[in-house]
Formats: structure tokens, sequence, C-alpha cells
């Protein structure tokens, strides 16, 4: 079974009757809404925000001994405060948590928290209850994921069809199920944090954001569950727990290490790009207002000038972005957003000079490599649709996503490699779990590919793929 099917084999196994509102794309927060969203947790990629949490993460999981890539950290695009593990390969943090999250530490601490998890073994029993569909329901309204019906089955196909389902597992003679999963939970979460605590202090951090996190919705334990986070249902907070963390957080001799200024930085960066991608332009300049001259309040205001449009919007946009390149010069992601700008504007061979730039400071970024691609193919020049081939197999060898699959797959049509196409689409839609549409054109690839080639190979295990069974 190739990494792919192992990948898409956890997903379908897991969110088989969970629909997304939005999938990943690529970078700079774009985002895709339609049926390659049926299958997956509401997911966004970019590389800005995906390379500062592996820089948390990464001290955190050799800690914990589960390094060397084992583990990925994952963005779900929801406004809740929340962090989750399911599978011991991903740790799960919501947009939110990210926005509200004051410090880097705060983050850090949920991230060595849910490192516990997986080192201590606690997910065995949660895939045991993943397997029963009703389980799975119950699941995804405690970890906050939102359980979201296909169209099909509600009649509907929009967000407005999303209640029925959850509530109907929640309150339809399921409390007992729900009761013995909190508590198998609640009895783990001690364990995390205790573990979680011995990875900040071997990578001589502070434990302070932990604490603060927990501190700040124990008060939620005694309010409905219609109105907690979904942090809270996930983690319970007892009292005794949480004074023994508090206790030992305060004896570490890491409680009072702060965050470096640069990650501090980086961290507000990122809630800045967060907010201006995800908040109305209003909300962003009222969060971000013009008195504040920080630098991630530029960053927001920046986006936010871009999304509001009007005449003069996308120059204002740009000129911004500009004075942003000219304070901090070396910023990849700035770069990367004046190209994404451009993008957006249906002005792809502008946009190749601000990515390459980009790419040259990021380095190893497999998402920018996609998206200079795309802007290469919007050229004619046969030279430039080689190069984005280049771009899109070196992006592959470490990141499989769809879009630079179905990238490669329009490079090679416009090569006239129609059976190499067909086997980039096939590609695309099994990652994007249209197992039926992969098969199709897998078959239709194969046919035409040389036996045993690695693409022949490639599409002959989509054409055997069987969905896995609960």
């Amino acid at each position: 079974m190739t990494a792919i099917q192992k990948f898409c084999t956890i997903w379908q196994t897991v969110q088989r009757n969970i629909i997304s509102v939005s999938v990943a794309l690529c970078v700079a927060l774009t985002q895709l809404a339609g049926p390659a969203a049926a299958q997956n947790i509401p997911l966004i990629r970019d590389s800005e925000i995906e390379d500062l949490l592996s820089k948390y993460a990464k001290p955190i999981f050799k800690a914990a001994g589960i390094g060397s890539g084992r583990v990925s950290m994952r963005i779900v695009r929801s406004p809740g405060f929340n962090a989750f593990v399911i599978d011991g390969r991903n740790v799960f943090v919501n947009t939110g948590a990210l926005m509200q999250a004051n410090t880097p530490n705060e983050i850090i601490g949920v991230i060595a928290h849910e490192a516990g998890h997986i080192s201590g073994g606690h997910l065995a029993a949660l895939r045991a209850r993943i397997r029963k569909d009703q389980t799975r329901a119950l699941l995804a309204q405690i970890l906050g994921i939102g359980l979201l019906v296909a169209g099909g089955a509600t009649g509907g196909d929009t967000g407005r069809d999303i209640g029925a389902a959850g509530q109907g597992a929640l309150y339809g003679g399921t409390a007992i199920i729900t009761k013995a999963l909190l508590a198998e939970r609640r009895s783990q979460e001690s364990a995390a944090d205790q573990a979680g605590l011995g990875f900040l202090n071997k990578t001589k951090q502070s434990g302070l954001g932990m604490l603060a996190t927990f501190e700040r919705f124990a008060q939620q334990e005694y309010i409905s569950d219609a109105y907690k986070d979904a942090f809270v249902r996930s983690h319970p907070v007892a009292t005794a727990r949480l004074a023994r963390l508090r206790r030992n957080v305060e004896n570490s001799p890491f409680f009072g290490i702060k965050d470096p200024p640069e990650r501090q930085l980086r961290h507000d960066l990122m809630r800045g790009k967060l907010s201006g991608y995800l908040e109305s332009p209003a909300a962003v300049f009222n969060r971000y207002t013009r008195e504040n001259k920080t630098l991630p309040a530029r960053y927001a205001r920046a986006i936010a000038t871009f999304f509001r449009g009007g005449p003069n919007g996308l120059q204002s946009a740009l000129a911004q972005t500009d004075a942003l390149i000219a304070t901090k010069p070396n910023y990849a992601y700035f770069w990367e957003l004046k190209g994404d700008f451009l993008m957006r504007s249906g002005r792809q061979r502008e946009a190749v000079g601000p990515l390459k730039k980009a790419l040259k400071l990021a380095g190893d970024a497999p998402l920018i490599r996609v998206q200079l691609a795309q802007a290469l193919q919007g050229s004619k020049s046969q030279n430039d649709i080689a190069q984005s081939v280049k771009l899109l197999k070196k992006s592959l060898e470490s990141d499989k996503n769809p879009q630079a699959y179905r990238l490669l797959a329009n490079a090679y049509y416009k090569q006239g490699r129609r059976p190499r196409a067909d086997a980039m689409i096939a590609q695309a839609h099994f990652l994007s779990g249209r197992l039926k549409d992969a098969k199709l054109f897998a078959k239709r690839a194969q046919s035409k590919l040389k036996a045993g080639s690695p693409e022949w190979l490639n599409n002959d295990d989509i054409i055997n793929f069987k969905t896995p069974k609960n």
C-alpha cells in the first residue's frame, strides 16, 4: 500500500460521514469549496503558518519520541478554541485557537498536551469507537469538528443543513455512549498534562501557556454543554487535576522562560494573517485600527484592503505590501502575499517574480512551489510549462496534495502527454476522496502507460484500492 493509500485509509475510516465546508488548496489561505470537501475535516493550508507550527512542534515531538516527520500539524478552519488528535499521526489545531492564543507558549503548551496523548497510546480505544457510526457522530461534536451531513442525506446542500444529524446523535438516546466516551477522555487528561509538561521541561520551555489555557476554560465546566468551547468538552478540567498541573508548572525550573521576541513577532503575524483572510474587512479594521503601526497590524490591514475591493483596492493592497517588504525584505511570506494578490487578480505573469523571491527566501516550501507553478502556467511558453512541471514534481516529493496533481495534469495536457495527465488527475481524485472518479481516470491512463513504470504502478494501486469497512 502506498503512502497516499495509507493516508486516505485513515481519513476514509474516520470521516466517511463528515462533509466539510472547505478544503485545503495551497498557500495564503486559498480556499476551495466543492465535492472534494466531501470526506475531509475543513482544513486550510498555508506555508507561513505550517512552518511556524512545525517550529513550535518539532522539539516537543522529538522530546516525546514521536519525531522524524511521523506526526504532522494540521490547521482546522473553525473559530472555536480547540486542538485534538484522532489518529496518532496528526495534531489538529483550530484557527480559533491560533487567533485567541496571545503567546506562542500557549499553543506550544497545547501541542505538548496533545503529544502526551499520542505518546501515551490513548488513541487505540478511541479508534475502536470511531468504527461505530453513531459514536463517530458524537466524536465529531465533542471534538468541535461539527457534523455536516451531505445534501443527499438531508435534502439540501448548504451549511443550513448541519443541525439535524448532529442533534439527533447527541440527543437521540445516546447519553450513555456520550458519558462513556467523555469518561474515557477524562481518565487520560491528567496523564497527558504530566507528559506534556515533561516535554516542555526537556525543551527548556515554560508550562505557563498550558496552564493558562486550562485555567481559562476551567470556569466553563459548570455551564451547559451547548455553550462550552469544544476544547472544554474534549479536555474536561477537573479541579484536582488543575491544581496538580498548577503546582507542577510553578515548580518547574523553566516557569519564568519567555518566548523570544522574534518568535512572538511571527506568532502575531500569524494572527494578523488569519484575521485578514478569515474575518470580514470591517472586523479586521476594527481589530487592527490605523493607529496600530505594528507589523502584524499592517499585515492584517493589507489583506483586508485587498478583500474590501473597490476601485483602488488592489493598488492600495499592493502598496501596503510593498511597504511591508521594505520593512522586512527577507521575510518570504510578504513576497508570497504580493504574489497571492496578483494571482487572485488574474495577473499571473506579474506574480511570478514575487513568488520566485518568496520561494528563494523560504527554502523548502512545497506550497509556494505549487503557487509559482500555477503562475507559470498562465504563460503559453513551453519553457514555462516545463518549469512548472519541475516545480510540481519537486513539491509532490514531500507534500502530496490534490492541487499539485491537478496542475501537473494541466501541464501534461499542454505538453500533449495525455496518459500522464490522466494519471495525475486520478491521483488528485484519490487524495480528494473521489474514489469512483479516481478509478475511472486510473484505468484510462493505465492502458496507455508503460507497464511497471512508476505512473503505471501508482494507477494500479488506485484501481485495486478497496474502501476500508467500519
